[in-house]
């Protein structure tokens, strides 16, 4: 496969043109970092949409969006002199590197470890090693805790997962999935109790008990709870617009059926997508 002709430095280039205060772009110098950061999380879920779908034509297009998240956020950083797209490629090799003592000897690149002498070899080891640097790296970091990094502004289901991951990690946790079915059983109850006293903000709190709950189901089940959730949404999508089309070639819509010739049509969507 040839190799395109434009390289990172004309894309560098690009971003600075469009930042350009005389001549540049004017809606690309109106934003700043809070400004495009649900552009960026809309890039990356439509790089997670992509490789779910396996649309991989498209997957080259989905990433030069996300790296375009990452040069607007650099250009920026530059133009308030907090750094440079240099200095976030030196610190991702920088930090490459230091995770990775299994791979890059003495911490250079081209540094070749001696397999026969031990060391992480497997994948348990390795994960156990990439935790105690990342803990580490906390601890210089004065983020003693372990929960201190775990980022707020992730989505809720990630950020779950998350959370009981690390807790799990210092020994708070169930030792397997069947004491986390009957802790779901006492969540419902609870829900349904505060549904029972009418209290919104009871019902709220019991409801996100809940999903937390839930989620950690899906972690003791090693299933990624954000994907789950996503894949069952798409199922639904392509159930219901199943019954869309089904209403289509009777002449009808949803909205003239009662709730039995619903469920009838949700049973006949089921069967076929």
């Amino acid at each position: 496969m040839q190799e395109p002709h434009y390289s990172i430095a004309d894309l560098l280039r690009i971003m600075q043109r469009l930042r350009d205060p005389e001549h540049g772009c004017p809606w690309d110098l109106q934003q700043d970092f809070e400004s495009i950061v649900p552009s960026t999380l809309e890039e990356c879920y439509e790089l997670a949409a992509a490789i779910e779908a396996g649309d991989y034509p498209h997957l080259a297009d989905e990433l030069g969006d996300v790296l375009f998240q990452v040069v607007f956020y650099a250009q920026l950083g530059a133009e308030r002199e907090l750094f440079t797209f240099q200095s976030v490629v030196h610190g991702l090799v920088d930090k490459l590197l230091r995770r990775h003592p299994h791979v890059f000897a003495q911490g250079r690149i081209e540094g070749i470890v001696d397999r026969s002498a031990g060391g992480a070899q497997d994948t348990a080891a390795v994960k156990q090693q990439w935790e105690q640097i990342k803990a580490d790296e906390r601890a210089q970091r004065a983020q003693h805790g372990a929960l201190d990094d775990v980022p707020v502004a992730l989505p809720a289901l990630p950020r779950a997962q998350k959370l009981q991951k690390r807790a799990a990690r210092v020994g708070f946790d169930w030792p397997d999935a069947a004491p986390v079915f009957a802790k779901i059983d006492e969540e419902l109850q609870e829900l349904r109790d505060a549904i029972d006293r009418q209290d919104a903000g009871e019902i709220e709190d019991e409801l996100g008990d809940l999903l937390f709950t839930v989620v950690n189901l899906s972690r003791h089940l090693k299933i990624d709870a954000e994907a789950a959730l996503r894949r069952a949404s798409s199922k639904f999508e392509r159930r219901f617009s199943s019954m869309e089309r089904a209403c289509a070639e009777q002449n009808t819509v949803l909205e003239a059926l009662d709730a039995a010739a619903m469920e009838l049509l949700w049973d006949q969507a089921k069967a076929s997508v």
